[in-house]
């Protein structure tokens, strides 16, 4: 099924040559471990459930046991749709001791969508939760589950809510089968096998499949480790949804690879959250930019502290300097990352030198990967030139599922990704994303960065989440729309007190918006990023209107 991975030959030579990429896989890895660290706390979530190392693979020996009497082979391909608990960490090494690829699941995939992803990956077995925050999933999989031929079972996690079907449940897979022996674990499987399929968060309409090895997840997460210089003794707090990349990589794969401990808070709320993370002693956390952004307004606006926590990583959207000031005032080191699914976060700021930058950069590469910013006919522009940002190394991803046009168009011959990032590289090797090239409003000829533009909206009185978006417009091409939220008593906020604003902080006219449109919510991915095609959508229909 894997047949269209796309690598470059004398890259993987490199790489191999190097000892960036080995014969080890994530199960090599966890076994490791859990050898070396079996009594120390792997996961913990909100729900009360801890699990040692020594007891999370117990655990994961027994699923993985089920695996294999339902069928399941090395290589084969296992869904799971779970919110952030710890049961995700148990199926993921459950998968890797049966051989099989994990293929995590959004939350919000409804039934067209899991018909799509299961058949397109020829899924042979399904987890998910009977019911969580207002929707049946057990009703849900049930109705599309004849769709998907490959389908062998479907496992049910009852925690919420009890089955009302025949369907197993994940308890009694933990309660009657045995654990898996190690020495059955033993599979003719490399670092350059498939370990993962994640997919985009599609913040320009559609979803790609991204095919990730194990050498391409182990050696981004290990080397993001050691340049971090994290130790067992860290504890990561992880909020953001564990199918997308940031949970994936940075809460069930990076402290497991040194034995550290991950705590998991189920569905976000920002002053469990700071009471979580003070509980548990949490010394970092990741995420996207909201979770920080209301954490210290909580702070700010009713007390408290984060004593333990030593830095957040930050991803999903430039982090301003004022961020990166407010945060030190509670001693939090608030460093921007950058990447994406498919060229996981390979640029960040360092702790050390948060303060210094003061968001004035993404960072720099990690080791082992290469950045390069290109004009428009592929040749590399000098520094603080504008371009695109291309990246190409060992934690890049190997394609897209069955989807071997749309890798071309992004993954070349030479193995460089395209991100489709503007972004200027300064003489030290600092990038500063400055927005998609899809972000640019041109306004009369004019290319404007509707990044920039967001920026200066920060503090407006009445204002809470907002973005900006490229309204259609006959004479000029495109005119700039503020899309906000407003804040409690400022249900009238109007396009004229945005104007006042602006003209007050001398904010040049060319940026000030040209329409005002309030909104409950501004749709954001797993990871942050505004999903600005549902907002041209909604401009759409209220202009019509």
């Amino acid at each position: 099924m894997f047949e269209e991975i796309k690598i470059n030959p004398e890259l993987r030579e490199q790489y191999l040559k190097k000892g960036y990429w080995t014969d080890q896989t994530l199960l090599d890895c966890w076994e490791a471990t859990v050898d070396r660290f079996p009594d120390r706390e792997y996961i913990v979530d909100d729900r009360g459930f801890r699990y040692t190392y020594r007891q999370m693979d117990e655990a994961a020996a027994r699923v993985a046991a089920y695996l294999l009497d339902l069928g399941i082979r090395p290589r084969d391909v296992v869904s799971y749709q779970l919110p952030i608990w710890s049961e995700f960490a148990m199926l993921t090494i459950a998968c890797y001791k049966a051989g099989a690829v994990a293929h995590p699941i959004a939350m919000s995939y409804e039934e067209k969508e899991l018909i799509r992803s299961m058949n397109v990956t020829e899924s042979k077995a399904y987890f998910g939760t009977t019911f969580f925050y207002k929707t049946d999933y057990e009703k849900r999989i049930l109705a599309v589950k004849d769709e998907i031929p490959t389908l062998k079972g479907i496992v049910l996690v009852d925690y919420v809510k009890e089955r009302e079907s025949e369907l197993p449940v994940l308890r009694e897979i933990l309660e009657n089968f045995r654990p898996l022996a190690r020495e059955a674990c033993v599979h003719e499987l490399t670092g350059q096998d498939i370990a993962v399929i994640l997919c985009t968060s599609g913040t320009t309409g559609g979803t790609k499949g991204v095919l990730l090895t194990h050498d391409n997840v182990r050696y981004s997460e290990d080397t993001f480790n050691k340049e971090l210089n994290l130790t067992e003794e860290d504890i990561m707090f992880m909020p953001a949804p564990l199918h997308h990349a940031t949970g994936f990589h940075h809460a069930i794969i990076a402290p497991m690879l040194h034995g550290a401990k991950t705590v998991l808070q189920q569905k976000y709320s920002c002053r469990e959250a700071i009471q979580l993370m003070n509980r548990e002693m949490c010394t970092y956390s990741m995420g996207a930019t909201p979770f920080i952004y209301d954490i210290l307004r909580e702070l700010e606006d009713n007390g408290g502290e984060l004593p333990t926590l030593k830095f957040y990583l930050c991803g999903g959207a430039p982090v301003p300097g004022y961020m990166v000031q407010r945060a030190w005032k509670f001693g939090i080191l608030l460093c921007e990352v950058y990447g994406s699914t498919e060229s996981v976060p390979h640029v960040f700021v360092h702790p050390e030198e948060a303060l210094k930058l003061n968001g004035t950069t993404s960072g720099r590469a990690i080791a082992g990967v290469e950045v390069k910013v290109v004009d428009d006919d592929g040749c590399e522009v000098l520094a603080g030139t504008p371009g695109e940002e291309l990246s190409r190394g060992p934690s890049l991803f190997v394609g897209y599922l069955k989807a071997r046009d749309i890798t071309d168009g992004v993954l070349d011959d030479d193995g460089w990704f395209h991100s489709g990032d503007l972004c200027v590289k300064d003489e030290k090797g600092n990038i500063r994303i400055i927005g998609r090239k899809k972000d640019m409003i041109v306004r009369g000829g004019e290319n404007l960065n509707s990044n920039e533009i967001n920026d200066t909206l920060e503090g407006c009185p009445g204002m809470g989440d907002h973005t900006i978006i490229g309204m259609p417009d006959d004479r000029l091409g495109e005119r700039i729309c503020a899309f906000a939220v407003p804040k409690p008593g400022y249900e009238n906020l109007c396009l004229e007190d945005v104007v006042a604003y602006l003209k007050e902080k001398n904010v040049p006219k060319r940026f000030w918006p040209e329409r005002l449109e309030l909104i409950d919510r501004i749709p954001h991915t797993g990871s942050g990023k505004v999903k600005k095609y549902l907002l041209k959508e909604e401009l759409k229909k209220r202009m019509k209107g």
